[in-house]
């Protein structure tokens, strides 16, 4: 069977990774096979990303309509979605256009949704000191929802997959570090804005609490979607549904330790004046010297994420980046930050 297969949020950081990866595989994998159609969000996207040989489409991601009769008429049977984690609405129209196409063809459809590590951080109210990806998560998400967008969206993914005969599948994705590989937004986005902030202050600042959040290299995002996807493809039995959760967390790193780390590489390239770090005053300054909210920039350089990935190994994952890695290639990554924004201004 040939499969159809739509990607959301192809021009962004991951989406845009993933989407290079399948364009790039070979013809006799199931994703080589596979039709695959893109969504973005500008028009101006669509010319570029047609040179790759795919379908591209340019739609408000909450028209409803529109998000149906694309499901219809490319008559897709499997969605990656990575335009958004934390609008329920979104999911709930693509999850239900799919199970509308599953119904009129009496084929199986899947889902494929990207979640977020923060919201299962002690800070975002997880109430569990460590997390396995087999464990019953949905029933805790449920249980502590609250207004947490992430958690409330990856529940709207099963409850929506299980009304509308969807299979679903959550991917966590933890912090994402490394050069892209997609035509557009190769960057990504906490490592970059602590650059550009200690740059602009001419120096490095963190917070006092040492955080410890999941990480993984962006080629190691891309490597573990493209074993999933074929294993879904090929109709082998992977865990989905309130079953569905998968950490695709590599490695941890110690918040305190990479920001020093990033000193003494900015001091090297003569970017800050001193290789040490300082305390930030006050989460509002964090915040304005971040572009955040203050309450999100102290998530940010503080939370801590004890998750423990089982499934993705199970499926054969073996990502190749660790904080090791990450810190003796620091340097490099640096330049490519301060490389990619001077081509962009």
């Amino acid at each position: 069977m040939i499969h159809n297969l739509l990607i959301t949020g192809a021009a962004g950081y991951i989406g845009g990774s993933v989407l290079a990866d399948f364009v790039g595989r070979s013809s006799d994998s199931a994703i080589g096979k596979a039709n695959i159609s893109a969504i973005v969000r500008r028009e101006e996207q669509i010319e570029r990303l047609q040179k790759l040989g795919i379908t591209v489409i340019c739609v408000d991601l909450l028209d409803e309509v529109a998000i149906h009769d694309i499901v219809q008429s490319h008559k897709i049977d499997t969605i990656v979605h990575l335009a958004s984690s934390h609008d329920a609405r979104i999911a709930s129209f693509l999850i239900k256009a799919l199970g509308r196409r599953g119904q009129d063809t009496s084929t199986e459809t899947h889902f494929i949704h990207a979640s977020g590590t923060t919201a299962f951080a002690p800070e975002a109210g997880w109430p569990l000191d460590i997390t396995q990806d087999t464990s019953d998560i949905y029933r805790t998400e449920k249980k502590i929802a609250s207004d947490n967008v992430i958690r409330l969206t990856d529940i709207t993914v099963i409850e929506e997959g299980k009304a509308n005969g969807v299979a679903t599948y959550i991917v966590v994705i933890p912090s994402v570090y490394g050069t892209g590989s997609g035509e557009f937004h190769t960057l990504s986005i906490a490592l970059p804005m602590f650059v550009r902030a200690s740059v602009k202050d001419q120096r490095v600042c963190r917070y006092n609490k040492s955080g410890k959040p999941g990480a993984a290299h962006i080629s190691d995002i891309v490597t573990f979607y493209g074993l999933l996807v074929e294993k879904i493809l090929e109709n082998k039995p992977v865990p989905k549904n309130e079953n569905g959760y998968y950490f695709a967390v590599a490695h941890k790193i110690l918040s305190q330790q990479l920001m020093q780390q990033i000193a003494e590489r900015l001091y090297d390239l003569g970017l800050v004046t001193e290789p040490t770090t300082y305390l930030w005053p006050s989460d509002e300054t964090a915040g304005a010297s971040l572009g955040l909210p203050p309450q999100i920039a102290h998530l940010m350089g503080t939370h801590s994420t004890e998750l423990v990935p089982v499934k993705p190994y199970e499926l054969g994952w073996k990502p190749q980046w660790t904080e090791e890695k990450l810190f003796l290639n620091l340097g490099q990554e640096i330049r490519d930050i301060m490389e990619l924004d001077s081509a962009t201004t």
